[in-house]
């Protein structure tokens, strides 16, 4: 059974997304609070394998309880649940380590399914997010630039890249520094979660 325990200030919220979760059979509401001091003492206590994480708390705030929460469990999946949809709130949340991001007004939809790519080792934002980013930020690519990004940002080695384009290494690598760039990317796992938040590759909804 998979442990979940939510952090919201508001009551109705959080029974809003109970429900939600309460009807999948292998998935557990097995602690909730409102207050990130609470939140600390029931990570604590509970282990759980994910927490939901609302920005807008007392005490500081969603942004100060992220870094605390990684470092009280650090193996820990946590995943942002917020009615803010701004880019720079977005960016900032992800840069802080979260490995998901979803609005509560995608959230009827794809809080479930958000909490299983989380889950897997994916990182996932809603799509009303990447939607937004890519209409409003995404830089036009070539066409072997997106070949190279999707392969990329699936996880193939850059060599294996390279030899399913049949193209040279030093080929893949300049399409792959050039995508940095444009995609203001500092390594590839940085590179992986600005497709994903900018919609860019087409079906990469979580990697």
């Amino acid at each position: 059974m998979i442990r979940i325990v939510l952090v919201d200030d508001h009551a109705i919220v959080r029974e809003g997304f109970k429900l939600l979760i309460s009807r999948e059979a292998d998935l557990d509401v097995v602690g909730e609070c409102e207050r990130p001091s609470e939140a600390l003492r029931l990570v604590a206590g509970l282990q759980p394998h994910l927490v939901v994480v609302d920005l807008n708390l007392p005490e500081g705030g969603g942004f100060a309880l992220i870094p605390k929460l990684h470092t009280e469990l650090p193996e820990a999946r946590l995943l942002v649940l917020s009615m803010h949809d701004n880019p720079g709130i977005v960016s900032k949340a992800m840069e802080c380590g979260v490995h998901g991001y979803i609005t509560k007004a995608a959230a009827a939809n794809e809080l479930i399914p958000g909490i299983r790519a989380v889950l897997g080792g994916s990182v996932f934002v809603s799509s009303d997010i990447r939607v937004a980013r890519q209409r409003h930020r995404a830089p036009p690519l070539s066409a072997r630039e997106r070949e190279v990004l999707e392969l990329l940002a699936t996880g193939t080695p850059a060599k294996a890249a390279a030899g399913q384009l049949g193209i040279s290494d030093k080929t893949l690598y300049f399409h792959r520094s050039n995508l940095m760039q444009k995609l203001d990317a500092r390594n590839d796992i940085d590179l992986r979660r600005r497709a994903v938040e900018l919609g860019l590759v087409e079906g990469l909804q979580n990697f």
